[in-house]
C-alpha cells in the first residue's frame, strides 16, 4: 500500500474502498501510452521516486454544491493513485493531505513537504478558487509540479500558460481521462532520475561529440545533475578480456542466430565477438552503475578486438539500458528523457529527406528489437555487417507490422532546448547498398518535409554535421510529453519545422 493511502487522518486519504470507479466519474479511461515500468528490468536500482500529493478543495460553489469532494478522494482517486505506484514500480507518493483550495493552506504545507523529501508534486485540482496564488505556492518549492484538473474542477488552468512562459516548472493535465494522471506522474520522474543517473562515456580521452555543453561533463552535472564517467578504450578492452568465451557463444545462439530471420554478411564467429563486447559493456556498466553508455564506435575503439557495439547497444535498449553510438551525448541524454518518462528506446538516426513522400528516411546501423520497451514483443530482424566498411556485425530490424504508426524524432542541444518533430511510419525502406541497414521512411504530420527541411536545426544547433544530422525516434506521437519534459526541466521546446530562433 502506498504511504498516502495508508493514513487515517481526515486530511489524507481515508482508505482504498473502490464503491465508486474512475470510470464512472471520468467515462472511458483510454490507455495510457506509458510503456511497461522500467522498476521491472535489472537496470532502474535507483530508489523510487517520492512524489507528494496534495488534493485541492473542498465542497463549494463550483464545480457544484453537491460535489463531494471527500467521495472523490477515498473512492475514486486514493484507489487509483494505489493501483498507479504499483504499476510503475519506481514512484512513491507520499503525503495525499486533502486541504481547502487556497494559498493559505498550501503555504501551512510547505514545511511537511520538505520534511518529506518530496522530489516533485502532484496537485489533483478539485474545486476553485479563482486565483493563481494556489499554484504559485507549489513552484515556490522549487520541485517540478504537476496538476491534474478533471473538467469543471475550477478555472485556475487559465493561469498556468502564463506561469509557464515566467519559467515555472509546472505541467497541467486537463482531462476527463483519469489516466492522464499516469502521464504526469511518469513525467515527473525525469528530473529526479536524471539527477541520479550515471553516463559512461569509452572514447579517446579528451573526445566526445555532439553540442559543446553536452560534451563538457561539469555542464551536464549541472543543469541535469547527471554525472559522466569517461573510459578510455584500453580501459574497456580490459574489461573486454574477462568475458568468458562460453556467455559470448551462449548469448550469440540464443538471442541472435536462432532468432534472426537472415544472416548476410557476419560470420558466426563475428557475432560472437559482438556478444562478448555486449557482455564487457554490461559489466563495466553494472560496475559503475550507470543507465546509460555512449561509445566512439567510429574509429575510436579498437573493432578488430572487439567488433561493432551494434548487437551490443541493440542488447542494451531492448533491456532497459540505454547503448549510443558515435560518443553522441546529445542524442544519449535525449534517450535518458525518454526512458525515464516512458520506458522505451530511441533509434539515433542519420535521416535524409525525401519530397516525393512528404517523409524523412530514418537511418542507421543500429536499433531497439523492442522500440515499444523491453517487455515488449521483438521486430523481426537481418543481422547484417556495418554498411561503412562491411566490416563486424549490425542490425536490418524490419518495421513491417508497425505501418502508420506514430513516431517523434528528437534532438536535445546545448543542455536547453529540445527540438521535436512528428510523423507516421510509411515503409520499410530497403534500398539495396545506399544509406543504413535500418531504415523507417516517417512522413511528417507536424509540419511538412518541405518546412522541416527549411527550417531544419531551427537556427540554434551549429554547423557541425553530426550535431546537426543525428535525430533520436520513439514510438508514439509525444510532442505533447516532450514540451512538459522541458516545461519541467527548464528546457526550450521547439517544434522543427515550424519554429526558428
Amino acid at each position: 500500500m502506498c504511504e498516502l493511502c495508508s493514513g487515517i487522518s481526515r486530511r489524507v486519504f481515508l482508505g482504498t474502498s473502490a464503491a465508486l470507479s474512475a470510470g464512472l466519474l471520468f467515462g472511458e479511461q483510454a490507455s495510457s501510452d506509458v510503456a511497461l515500468p522500467i522498476a521491472a528490468n535489472e537496470w532502474d536500482q535507483q530508489p523510487p521516486v517520492k512524489v507528494y500529493v496534495i488534493l485541492m478543495g473542498h465542497i463549494g460553489g463550483w464545480p457544484g454544491l453537491k460535489y463531494d469532494t471527500r467521495e472523490a478522494v477515498e473512492n475514486v482517486f486514493s484507489p487509483y493513485l494505489e493501483k498507479l505506484q504499483q504499476k510503475l514500480g519506481n514512484v512513491v507518493f507520499v503525503g495525499g493531505d486533502h486541504i481547502p483550495q487556497n494559498p493559505n493552506a498550501v503555504q501551512e504545507l510547505l514545511p511537511k513537504i520538505e520534511e518529506s523529501e518530496a522530489e516533485a508534486i502532484l496537485g489533483i485540482h478539485l474545486t476553485g478558487c479563482n486565483s493563481d496564488a494556489p499554484f504559485r505556492v507549489l513552484c515556490s518549492t522549487g520541485l517540478p509540479v504537476a496538476i491534474y484538473a478533471q473538467p469543471y474542477s475550477g478555472h485556475e488552468w487559465i493561469y498556468v500558460p502564463y506561469m509557464q512562459q515566467e519559467g515555472a516548472k509546472i505541467i497541467l493535465g486537463a482531462s476527463r481521462d483519469i489516466n492522464e494522471i499516469e502521464r504526469l506522474v511518469s513525467l515527473l520522474r525525469v528530473p529526479a532520475k536524471m539527477k541520479k543517473s550515471k553516463l559512461i562515456l569509452v572514447s579517446q580521452p579528451g573526445y566526445a561529440a555532439g553540442s559543446p555543453e553536452a560534451r563538457d561533463f561539469d555542464q551536464v552535472r549541472e543543469k541535469f545533475g547527471t554525472e559522466v564517467i569517461h573510459v578510455t578504450p584500453a580501459e574497456f578492452v580490459e574489461i573486454h578480456q574477462t568475458i568468458p568465451e562460453e556467455d559470448a557463444i551462449a548469448e550469440a545462439e540464443n538471442y541472435w542466430i536462432n532468432q534472426a530471420r537472415e544472416i548476410r554478411e557476419p560470420s558466426r564467429e563475428e557475432i560472437i565477438k559482438s556478444c562478448k563486447t555486449y557482455f564487457a559493456l554490461k559489466k563495466l556498466m553494472k560496475e559503475r552503475g550507470a543507465i546509460a553508455l555512449a561509445m566512439q564506435c567510429l574509429g575510436g575503439v579498437p573493432i578488430d578486438i572487439l567488433g561493432y557495439p551494434c548487437l551490443g547497444f541493440s542488447r542494451l535498449l531492448d533491456d532497459g539500458a540505454i547503448g549510443a553510438c558515435e560518443a553522441d551525448m546529445d542524442s544519449t541524454l535525449s534517450m535518458m528523457m525518454f526512458l525515464f518518462a516512458m520506458g522505451r528506446p530511441g533509434f539515433i538516426t542519420d535521416p535524409v529527406m525525401d519530397m516525393a513522400t512528404n517523409s524523412v528516411i530514418h537511418a542507421h546501423c543500429v536499433s531497439s528489437t523492442k522500440m515499444d520497451g523491453p517487455q515488449s514483443e521483438r521486430l523481426p530482424f537481418i543481422i547484417r555487417s556495418h554498411l561503412e566498411d562491411e566490416k563486424g556485425a549490425s542490425l536490418k530490424v524490419i518495421v513491417d507490422r508497425d505501418i502508420n504508426r506514430e513516431v517523434t524524432w528528437v534532438k536535445l542541444v546545448h543542455n536547453n532546448t529540445i527540438l521535436v518533430t512528428s510523423g507516421l511510419i510509411r515503409e520499410d525502406y530497403d534500398s539495396g547498398i545506399q544509406g543504413c541497414r535500418t531504415k523507417i521512411v516517417a512522413e511528417v504530420t507536424s509540419s511538412t518535409a518541405r518546412e522541416l527541411l527549411s527550417k531544419w536545426g531551427g537556427n540554434v544547433i551549429g554547423r557541425d554535421v553530426m550535431t546537426l544530422l543525428h535525430r533520436v525516434v520513439f514510438y508514439g506521437n509525444h510532442l505533447d510529453d516532450f514540451r512538459d519534459i522541458a516545461q519541467l526541466m527548464e528546457l526550450k521546446f521547439m517544434i522543427e519545422g515550424k519554429d526558428w530562433a
